[in-house]
């Protein structure tokens, strides 16, 4: 026999957090019940993800808000790092999203060194466009110039 629940949480291979689906009647009453993931439909389980939904959307609201002003900081930011030369132009190593981190902080912005987004570390001089991810929905672009000392 099977049963319908509503999903409190997103339960792979079965459904998204919301959704009234039909489960085999064991499964229900010895996984998803127990371990919260889904609970018998009744009105008061609608209205209690209702209002779990709309606490999570204003949650993400007030970060996406905080995320747009860390975006506007760092878009007036300009970046320099100075690095040692060879001959040539050539870099002694490289500059790395830590590098970029501390030259970040030096200028009073502090940003989690995981979120910028370089997909190799930079090994030549010149000015680049260092993409940040400060939120799933919101990016900001460092203008940031590596000139020799």
């Amino acid at each position: 026999m099977s049963t319908e629940v509503i999903l409190m949480a997103d339960v792979p291979g079965i459904g998204a957090e919301g959704e009234v689906v039909k489960v085999a009647e064991g499964y229900a009453r010895n996984y998803l019940l127990p371990k919260s993931l889904a609970a018998p439909v009744t009105g008061a389980t609608r209205r209690v993800l209702e209002k779990k939904r709309k606490e999570r959307e204003a949650k993400l609201a007030q970060e996406r808000e905080g995320a747009e002003a860390l975006v506007k900081t760092i878009e007036q930011v300009s970046c320099t790092i100075t690095v040692k030369t060879g001959e040539g132009g050539k870099l002694f190593g490289s500059v790395t999203v830590n590098d970029i981190a501390e030259a970040l902080k030096a200028q009073g912005v502090t940003v989690d060194r995981r979120i910028i987004d370089l997909p190799e570390p930079i090994r030549e001089l010149g000015v680049f466009n260092v993409p940040i991810k400060v939120h799933p929905e919101v990016q900001a672009v460092l203008k940031m110039w590596v000139v020799e000392e």
